[in-house]
């Protein structure tokens, strides 16, 4: 299926050339690429190579979203890894909030990625339940963004499909069911006041994930959409000192088992 609207003017997908590392960045549900554009861009001002792929559905028009399942979303952040392999050695994976589930779903399905970023990462949102049930082709309208910084301007969608909500249930569903899987070292940022996805969701996933390497950064100025609000830098500071500690940490693991 083919989008029918055209791409809003900075919701575009982006790309950004940098060394043999790469990171992938997977934005949320009802978001686009802008949304984590500053965080890509400050990565790859580090010499990153940055890849942040747009969800279908996303940054055209909510009617869109009634086309798309979870399969395609996963699909597209996959194929964006996919592509990142090929001139990257090393790729780490940061999603926010529904990037989260997809980065966990990617890092279950793929065991060499070598570290995952969960930003107030999505599995469980109780207030969105009620809409299971709900005829699918309804639209619902839609909160203001959810972000402390009062200058912050997040492309998104003033209505969205039930359809699309109960896409993203499902989804949930599927992926807290695998979290077993799920075995390279993981960073979880949260925000201690979240008014979308529960700060507990965190917690959660940190308990459930099999990775012998986990730390949980906790953010007090920051609401749901992280990446666009007062403690941005920290997100980037923090993800590049764990970037290049779990890079040192393998390359000493490799070297050890090599003697071993």
């Amino acid at each position: 299926m083919n989008e029918r609207y055209p791409v809003i003017e900075g919701a575009e997908a982006f790309f950004l050339k940098g060394h043999s590392t790469g990171i992938l960045l997977c934005h949320g549900f009802l978001g686009t690429p802008q949304s984590v554009r500053e965080l890509g861009e400050a990565l790859g001002k580090q010499g990153y190579t940055v890849s942040c792929p747009r969800l279908p559905g996303h940054g055209t028009h909510y009617k869109d979203l009634e086309q798309f399942s979870y399969d395609d979303w996963f699909g597209t952040v996959e194929r964006a890894y996919t592509e990142l392999r090929k001139s990257c050695a090393k790729v780490f994976v940061i999603g926010q909030s529904m990037g989260g589930t997809l980065s966990l779903d990617l890092a279950s399905r793929h065991p060499e990625i070598e570290g995952i970023a969960l930003i107030n990462p999505a599995i469980d949102i109780p207030q969105f339940e009620n809409f299971r049930h709900q005829p699918a082709h309804v639209y619902v309208t839609e909160d203001a963004p959810d972000i402390k910084k009062a200058d912050a301007v997040e492309i998104t969608y003033e209505q969205a499909p039930i359809k699309a909500y109960q896409q993203l249930l499902g989804y949930m569903d599927v992926v807290r069911a695998k979290l077993g899987e799920v075995r390279c070292p993981a960073l979880c940022f949260q925000s201690l006041e979240d008014h979308v996805v529960p700060p507990s969701n965190s917690d959660y996933i940190l308990s459930k994930i099999r990775s012998e390497h986990r730390k949980k950064h906790q953010l007090h100025n920051s609401y749901h959409i992280a990446s666009m609000d007062y403690e941005l830098d920290v997100i980037v500071n923090k993800s590049i000192e764990w970037i290049k500690r779990v890079t040192v940490a393998t390359a000493d693991a490799a070297k050890n088992s090599l003697y071993a």
